[in-house]
Formats: C-alpha cells, sequence, structure tokens
C-alpha cells in the first residue's frame, strides 16, 4: 500500500489550492481515505474523509471552506481548500485503513497507512 500526497504550496490568505493523493494497493470501496494535518508543535489532527460507502465527513474548522473528493478511476483523493486562513497552515497528511469504524475517524492513531505529507503555507 502507498500513498503519495502532493500540491502543497505557499498562497495568501482567501487563495485556493488543492491538493491530490494517489493511493495504490487500495480499492476504494474498501476503504476509508482521508486527510489530516498537522502544524508546527501541534498534534495531527482530523480534516476531512470519505467514508467506504462515499460518505463524506469534515472538520468543523473546515467545513463548508474545503472539499474532499475521489477518482476511482485514477486511484486519486483530491482535498480543494478554498478561502484559505493562515491557520491553515500545515504539513497535509493522506491516509487510508481497511479496518476503521465511523466514530474513529477523526482519530489519526485509527488510521494505519500514511502518505509523506505536503506543506501548505498560508500567508496573511
Amino acid at each position: 500500500v502507498q500513498l503519495q500526497a502532493s500540491g502543497g504550496g505557499t498562497v495568501q490568505a482567501g487563495d485556493s489550492l488543492k491538493l491530490s493523493c494517489v493511493i495504490s494497493g487500495f480499492t476504494f470501496r474498501n476503504v476509508y481515505i482521508g486527510w489530516f494535518r498537522q502544524a508546527p508543535g501541534k498534534e495531527r489532527e482530523f480534516v476531512a474523509a470519505i467514508t467506504k460507502s462515499g460518505t463524506t465527513v469534515y472538520s468543523d474548522s473546515v467545513k463548508g471552506r474545503f472539499t474532499i473528493s475521489r477518482d476511482a478511476a485514477k486511484t486519486t483523493m483530491y482535498l480543494q481548500m478554498n478561502s484559505l486562513k493562515p491557520e491553515d497552515t500545515a504539513v497535509y497528511f493522506c491516509a487510508a485503513d481497511r479496518t476503521l469504524i465511523l466514530s474513529s475517524i477523526r482519530d489519526p492513531k485509527q488510521w494505519h497507512h500514511w502518505g509523506q505529507g505536503t506543506l501548505v503555507t498560508v500567508s496573511s
């Protein structure tokens, strides 16, 4: 299983950015996929996820601004980030897991497969 994230960069507040994560070794219908982020000096936190059935889940801090999606043909997951704020600055990680349960979706310790992270910096 491999996850390869890309698309990070430096943008200004209010700008948009789209992250991608190519996932190999999983079939999307059999796995949860999601995005987490980790700001300097802070713990890794949940951003968004797609369940096996295709339901999307968001953290309150990004709901309405970020959109998670997947393309099964390309085995790729995306995170469209709009109206970015300086507090969105972090390393963003993509993750996948087959055995996760919905109630644990926001706990990074329950996810077993991770990409390498891509840095997003939002300047004010």
